[in-house]
């Protein structure tokens, strides 16, 4: 399905969030699919929440109010997993982006993965893995690009190959990939690999390692030979484990 006819709806853990992401979580969103609902879910009349108003109103991402009935009790997740239980039975969205650094949301993104919609995650490192691996794909808040200088600063750092190399998850990751995608020669598509790799680990991004894309960080490494194929009107990239010079 083409990305500008994917139908998503945005629902944000306002707890669980900060205004500094959203001009990159709505920017990321975007290579998605379109954002046709921007909820937010929270106890406005908290002053911990102040800081969303100007945020809000700048990227017209509507506010719900949800009242803390007792203490130690979250309402608001449980509000924002009603309203996204309603959207997902109207049948009008292709996908969902749940915003929380909450496991409690690890049972929604199963549900809605069932029903056949994809799921994107996004949350900060702390997220605890069954919510990271129960979404299609999940994004670190903190490699989203903020219009502010604290997001900025905590942005991962590029590594080194020397530290890449020694990565041994995210050699195996992408080993594993390249031979499950190459073909007779020893060479996989560059998509290809990225699309195992996100299956086999949801929050996976080269982003996470200080690479804006897939291919630089591969390249990064140093250890895989890389080939630019002329493939109808685009150029695209190949794969393969560097074969030993003799």
């Amino acid at each position: 399905m083409a990305h500008d006819t994917t139908k998503l709806a945005v629902l944000i853990d306002a707890d669980n969030a900060r205004p500094a992401i959203v001009e990159g979580l709505l920017a990321e969103i975007a290579k998605y699919g379109t954002a046709h609902v921007k909820r937010i879910y929270g106890d406005w009349t908290k002053p911990d929440l102040n800081g969303w108003k100007e945020v809000l109103l700048r990227h017209s991402i509507q506010p719900i109010q949800q009242f803390r009935y007792t203490v130690g009790k979250n309402a608001t997740d449980s509000a924002m997993i009603i309203d996204a239980m309603d959207l997902l039975y109207a049948e009008r969205f292709d996908g969902f982006c749940i915003v929380s650094s909450d496991s409690d949301f690890t049972r929604l993104a199963s549900r809605i993965r069932e029903s056949g919609r994809i799921v994107y995650g996004f949350g900060e490192k702390k997220t605890p893995e069954p919510f990271r691996t129960a979404c299609d794909k999940f994004i670190y808040t903190e490699v989203l690009a903020g219009s502010t200088t604290a997001t900025a600063e905590a942005a991962p750092k590029q590594r080194s190959a020397k530290e890449l190399r020694s990565d041994t998850h995210l050699l195996n990751l992408l080993r594993g990939a390249i031979e499950a995608a190459s073909d007779d020669t020893g060479w996989a598509g560059l998509g290809a690999i990225g699309s195992i790799v996100n299956k086999q680990s949801p929050d996976f991004d080269s982003r996470n390692y200080g690479y804006g894309k897939l291919s630089g960080l591969i390249k990064g490494i140093g250890l895989f030979d890389t080939e630019e194929r002329q493939i109808g009107n685009g150029k695209h990239l190949y794969v393969r484990p560097r074969v030993p010079k003799k």
